[in-house]
């Protein structure tokens, strides 16, 4: 068992070797695509033929990667470290991390889920660092691939669960020099971070999340709140929230069931299949964003990442069984739905998220210091609405009223 690593921290940058690039588009070239039938671009039956068809062409064919990673490359700044995790081999983490100019700047973890990467940090990382007035906050953004994902390592043992990850993600933001700090996350950022919040309080000064999940009400632990829900006393956006979370469970959640219980088996089509890949991820950005308008190169640039991955596509499924199948991860994913009066924490609701629930149930979390519900974004907030995100993170670490004027750095 290894728990130290080396303390350096070294500048990266991405560069995905040609024979990656030419195996892909030969792979592209001979791929096999489902024969059409009537229904064959229905979005209930998932990922449509002509979309895939078309993606999986522009990205033989079109799609320039070389110069996505050289703007990668050039707006992100990019780091790599070793970090040893208990009970696990010592680890190599891809970060981004930038800093404010501005003084008084608080550290910031971005945490990132699936099938997401540090690329969602890209739009929110230039407005974070600045700010146009005096007394709007800024913040220094370290924002890395999660172990298992990117440009990280992958964890070689079983048991690598969302605790591991909280570890990692904590011990990064001590070997660059920040004891204390604050976070935001979404998907299993949230559950990340909540973790940290359970792991190392004293570490984090605030917490913000953009999915929030919750035990359900109970009568023992929460009667006033199934009482609400029995005579259905919601807002007219809570109700819409508690639809589009029926939805998710009854039409949207098959590939959690899969990743939760045979991550190895769809790993195999990830892993070899481009395609795959590619219907895989896409059905997700479409169904669980607000109608965002994505351009191919978008889409492309996001799939690639995973394509490129250096731990492999497969592996960034793994969270999901880990996380169910650990005790050590169950006894912690319940508490992570619990209250925490340690942190405090503030909430964005995004009407397209994939579970959108009351507002008082994302209370029994923890001390609200900040909420709001928004009348349009999804589940990838930072990426499809980063001035609405990157506000709500200005509002809750506020000089004058919010979080900022209760900590000093």
């Amino acid at each position: 068992m290894s728990t130290m690593s080396s303390d350096a921290v070294e500048p990266y940058q991405i560069k995905v070797p040609d024979a990656a690039i030419e195996k892909l588009k030969a792979k592209l070239e001979l791929a096999t695509f489902p024969a059409e039938t009537s229904f064959s671009n229905d979005w209930n039956y998932g990922a449509p033929l002509d979309d895939i068809k078309r993606l999986a062409r522009a990205w033989q064919e079109n799609y320039d990667w070389r110069g996505a990673e050289a703007t990668l490359n050039e707006k992100l700044p990019q780091f790599t470290t070793e970090i040893g995790v208990e009970g696990h081999e010592d680890l190599r983490i891809h970060f981004v991390h930038k800093k404010s100019e501005k003084p008084g700047a608080i550290p910031l973890l971005f945490c990132h889920g699936w099938p997401g990467s540090f690329l969602e940090v890209s739009k929110i990382l230039p407005l974070l660092i600045s700010g146009d007035k005096d007394d709007e906050p800024t913040f220094h953004v370290v924002a890395p691939s999660l172990p298992n994902f990117g440009f990280s390592q992958r964890a070689s043992k079983p048991g690598f669960g969302i605790m591991q990850y909280a570890e990692v993600c904590h011990k990064l933001m001590l070997r660059l020099g920040y004891d204390k700090y604050a976070t935001q996350g979404g998907d299993w950022g949230f559950m990340i971070t909540r973790a940290m919040g359970l792991q190392y309080p004293s570490h984090i000064v605030a917490s913000h999340v953009n999915f929030i999940l919750t035990k359900p009400p109970s009568p023992l632990r929460s009667p006033l709140l199934v009482l609400r829900h029995a005579l259905g006393w919601y807002s007219a956006h809570e109700k819409a929230g508690l639809k589009r979370t029926g939805w998710y469970r009854s039409e949207g959640d098959g590939y959690g069931r899969i990743q939760t219980t045979k991550p190895h088996t769809p790993g195999f089509a990830l892993a070899d299949s481009p395609v795959a890949l590619l219907a895989w991820v896409y059905e997700k950005l479409k169904d669980w964003t607000d109608e965002y308008d994505w351009t191919d190169d978008e889409v492309l640039t996001w799939v690639s990442i995973y394509q490129f991955s250096e731990a492999g596509a497969d592996a960034s499924l793994r969270i999901y069984y880990e996380t169910t199948h650990n005790p050590a991860g169950g006894e912690g994913m319940a508490k992570i739905l619990e209250w925490n009066g340690k942190v405090p924490l503030g909430m964005s609701y995004f009407p397209k998220d994939v579970i959108v629930l009351p507002s008082s149930w994302g209370r029994t979390l923890g001390p609200v210091v900040f909420e709001t519900r928004h009348e349009e974004g999804g589940h990838f907030a930072s990426f499809e609405k980063p001035e609405l995100l990157v506000g709500d993170l200005r509002k809750m670490f506020s000089k004058k009223g919010g979080m900022g004027a209760k900590i000093a750095f």
